[in-house]
C-alpha cells in the first residue's frame, strides 16, 4: 500500500533517516515510536508529500486515500461540529440543510441528499461525535466556539467518518478524557484501514497494534508484536549486539597485540600484515547506542500532614445555570493515591480545582487538613506559567530560598541545560511546558498533589519518570488522567464521577474495573422479580429431564474436544519457541567464541539468523499468550 524506500533526510546537519525503508499494507496496526525529535512526525509529512525526502522515494499505491490527524488543530471554520464532522461545506452544506427542510420546495435536494448517503453520513457522524464525548446539543454548535482540544475531537470524527485507507495518527489521546480513549481504542480495533499511530500510551499502543517501528539511529526498525513485545525484543537485541561488539573488540585487540609485537621481525612481519588484513575485512559490529537523555528527579518529601488531608462539606458549584455539584461532600487522608474517572462533563476538573482551592467554594465548606498544603497541576500547563518569562525566570518564582546554582540543578534534570534557561515559555513545546510545571511544583513541593492530565506531551521515558518520582512521593495525590499504564502503576484509590454524584472504590483500577463489570451484571439480572413456577406434569418432567441429560453430555464432549484442540495448539506453539529459543542460545554460544570473527561472512549471517529468530520469538510469544488466555478461560 505505501513503500517507503531507502529515504535520507536532514535538517541543518542533524540526520534524521539515512537509507531508511518501511513497508506499510493493508490491515497493518503499527505503532511508531521513537525520542522526541526523532523525525516520527517528519516521516508523515513525507508522506503526506508535504516535505520531500533528501534521497529515496515514497510511494502510495494508485487509489489509497490516507487521513491524517496532527498534533495540533488547524482552526476551525465557521461550520457547526456536526457540519465539521461530516464535511459538509459549501453546496453540500447547502443541500444539507435544504434536506431537512420539509416543505415541496426543497424535495429534489432531498432525493439529491438521500442517494449521496447524506443521511446514513450524518448518522455515523453523530455516533462517533457521540462516543467521543460530544452531546446532541453540541452538533448545531459552531466550531469556533470550541477549545482546541474540542476541536481535535472534531477533526478525529472526521476523520472516522470518512474512513481513508490509512489513518496516520500524531499522538491522537492527547485530547481524549479516559472514558473516550477507550471508546476510541475500541472503535479503531474494529477500523477496516490500516492504521499507523504515533503514541506515547503503552496500553493504547498494547490493544491496537501488531508491530512496532522504531527509529533509531536514522533507521526503521520493525518490530512484530505488541509494545511489551517490542520492549523485549529490542532488550534482548541489545544484549545480544554488546556480547557480539565485545567479543570483536577483544579479537581485534588479539590481532592487534600479534602486529604490534611481530611487525618489526623480518621472519613474522608478513604474518602481521595478514592480521592487518584480517582486521580490515572484517565487517565491524558496532556498539549499541547510548540511551538518550532522559528525565531524572524525584519528589522532595514535603511536610507530614494530619491524617485527613482535605475535606468538601456540603459544596454546591454551578457555571451560570449548570450545577455541576449540590451538598458535595468529599474527603481524602494521608498517603491516598485517588484517580477520578467519569464521562466527559462529570465534573472531574471542577471537584480537582475545588479541592486545590482554585475554584472559590460558592456555597458549603472547603477544609484543609493539619499542616496541609495543596499544589495544583492543570491541565492546561500555560495556567500556571507566564509566557514571557523565560524557563530561568518561572523556575525562580517560588516562595522557598533556593539559590540560583540549585534552580539550574533542578532544570538540568529535566532536560533544561545550557541556554534552553533562556528560552521564553512561550516557544516551549507541550512536553517542555509539562516538564517545566513539575520543576515548579519540585522547588516547592505540596503534601497535597492534585494534578489534571500529568502525561499530556510527556514521551515515555518521562512518564516512567514521573511515575517513580510519586512511587515514592509520601504526601496525597488526587489526580486525573486517560493513560491507564499510569493510573495502574499509582491509583490505589478510585472515585467515579457521574452526574454530580460519587462513587468511591477503595481499590485499584483492576479493582474498579472487576467492581463496575459485576455491578453491571447483578443490575442486569438481579432487578427482575422471578415469575412464580406452575407445578410440573410428573410424565413432561421425566422427559424434560432425560433431554437436559443428553444436551448437557453433548455440551461437555463439545466443550471437552475444543479444549483439547486449544491444547494441542499451545503445545505447537510452547514446541516451536522452544526450538528457536535453542537455536538462539546456540547462536549467542558461537557469537561469544573469539574464532568466530575470523570469518568476518559466518558473523554477518549469524548476526542476521539472531534478528530473525529475536522477531520470530516475538510473534510466536504473543500467539502463545493469546492461545494460553483462551485456554484458561475453557478451564474454568
Amino acid at each position: 500500500m505505501i513503500t517507503v524506500s531507502d529515504i535520507s533526510k536532514s535538517y541543518g546537519g542533524r540526520v534524521l533517516f539515512t537509507d531508511a525503508s518501511l513497508q506499510v499494507n493493508r490491515g497493518d496496526r503499527i505503532g511508531l515510536v521513537g525520542p522526541n525529535g526523532a523525525g516520527k512526525s517528519t516521516l508523515f509529512a513525507m508522506i503526506l508529500k508535504q516535505e520531500e525526502p533528501d534521497t529515496g522515494r515514497i510511494s502510495i499505491e494508485r487509489g489509497v486515500t490516507v487521513g491524517h490527524l496532527p498534533q495540533e488543530s488547524a482552526p476551525a471554520g465557521g461550520d457547526t461540529v456536526l457540519e465539521m464532522a461530516t464535511a459538509f461545506s459549501g453546496a453540500l452544506a447547502t443541500l444539507q440543510r435544504h434536506a431537512h427542510d420539509s416543505t415541496q420546495a426543497h424535495e429534489a435536494e432531498r432525493v439529491r441528499f438521500d442517494e449521496i448517503g447524506g443521511y446514513e453520513l450524518e448518522s455515523k457522524a453523530k455516533k462517533i461525535l457521540k462516543g467521543l464525548g460530544f452531546r446532541d446539543s453540541d452538533f448545531d454548535r459552531p466550531a469556533q466556539e470550541l477549545s482546541g482540544g474540542w476541536v481535535m475531537r472534531v477533526y478525529l470524527a472526521r476523520l472516522l467518518v470518512q474512513e481513508p485507507d490509512l489513518l496516520l495518527l500524531d499522538e491522537p489521546t492527547n485530547h481524549l478524557d479516559l472514558e473516550s480513549l477507550l471508546w476510541f481504542q475500541s472503535y479503531l480495533q474494529q477500523y477496516p484501514g490500516a492504521i499507523v499511530v504515533i503514541s506515547h500510551d503503552r496500553e493504547f499502543l498494547n490493544a491496537l497494534v501488531d508491530s512496532i517501528v522504531e527509529i533509531r539511529l536514522g533507521q526503521l526498525i520493525r518490530y512484530r508484536g505488541t509494545f511489551e513485545s517490542y520492549l523485549e525484543q529490542r532488550a534482548a537485541n541489545e544484549a545480544n549486539q554488546l556480547a557480539a561488539y565485545k567479543n570483536q573488540q577483544r579479537e581485534i585487540e588479539r590481532l592487534m597485540r600479534f602486529v604490534e609485537r611481530f611487525r618489526a621481525k623480518n621472519t613474522k612481519a608478513s604474518q602481521a600484515q595478514s592480521k592487518l588484513k584480517q582486521i580490515e575485512r572484517m565487517e565491524k559490529i558496532e556498539a549499541p547506542s547510548a540511551k538518550e537523555k532522559e528525565v531524572s528527579f524525584s519528589f522532595p518529601q514535603p511536610q507530614r500532614s494530619g491524617l485527613k488531608v482535605v475535606r468538601l462539606k456540603e459544596v454546591d458549584h454551578a457555571y451560570g445555570s449548570n450545577v455541576i455539584y449540590r451538598g458535595l461532600n468529599f474527603e481524602a487522608e494521608r498517603g491516598q493515591r485517588i484517580v477520578l474517572v467519569g464521562p466527559n462533563g462529570a465534573g472531574k476538573s471542577t471537584l480537582l480545582k475545588l479541592l486545590a482551592g482554585v475554584l472559590p467554594v460558592q456555597k458549603g465548606a472547603r477544609e484543609l487538613g493539619h499542616n496541609a498544603k495543596a499544589g495544583y497541576y492543570s491541565q492546561y500547563r500555560i495556567d500556571m506559567l507566564d509566557p514571557a518569562r523565560t524557563v530561568l525566570e518561572e523556575a525562580s518564582d517560588t516562595p522557598q530560598r533556593v539559590t540560583e546554582q540549585f534552580i539550574r540543578t533542578v532544570l538540568g534534570c529535566f532536560l533544561f541545560q545550557g541556554d534552553d534557561v533562556f528560552k521564553k515559555v512561550s516557544v516551549l513545546s507541550g512536553g517542555e511546558k509539562s516538564r517545566l510545571a513539575l520543576v515548579k511544583l519540585l522547588l516547592d513541593p505540596p503534601n497535597l498533589l492534585l494534578m489534571d492530565e500529568p502525561t499530556t506531551h510527556l514521551d515515555m521515558p518521562s512518564i516512567d519518570a514521573l511515575i517513580d518520582a510519586l512511587e515514592q512521593f509520601e504526601g496525597t495525590l488526587i489526580f486525573i488522567s486517560h493513560d491507564v499504564y499510569f493510573i495502574r502503576a499509582l491509583a490505589n484509590h478510585v472515585v467515579r464521577v457521574n452526574a454530580g454524584r460519587l462513587t468511591h472504590f477503595p481499590g485499584g483500577y483492576q479493582y474498579y474495573l472487576d467492581k463496575t463489570n459485576r455491578s453491571g451484571r447483578e443490575a442486569v439480572s438481579g432487578g427482575d422479580v422471578p415469575a412464580a413456577k406452575a407445578p410440573d406434569d410428573p410424565a413432561r418432567s421425566s422427559a424434560r429431564s432425560k433431554d437436559q441429560k443428553r444436551l448437557e453430555a453433548e455440551e461437555r464432549q463439545e466443550r471437552s474436544r475444543k479444549r483439547r484442540e486449544q491444547e494441542g495448539i499451545v503445545r505447537q506453539l510452547e514446541k516451536r519457541i522452544a526450538e528457536f529459543e535453542g537455536r538462539q542460545a546456540e547462536i549467542t554460544g558461537l557469537m561469544q567464541a573469539p574464532e568466530t570473527y575470523e570469518n568476518s561472512v559466518t558473523v554477518v549471517a549469524l548476526n542476521r539468523e539472531l534478528l530473525n529468530i529475536l522477531s520470530e520469538l516475538g510473534r510466536l510469544s504473543h500467539e502463545w499468550e493469546v492461545a494460553a488466555s483462551h485456554l484458561a478461560e475453557m478451564e474454568k
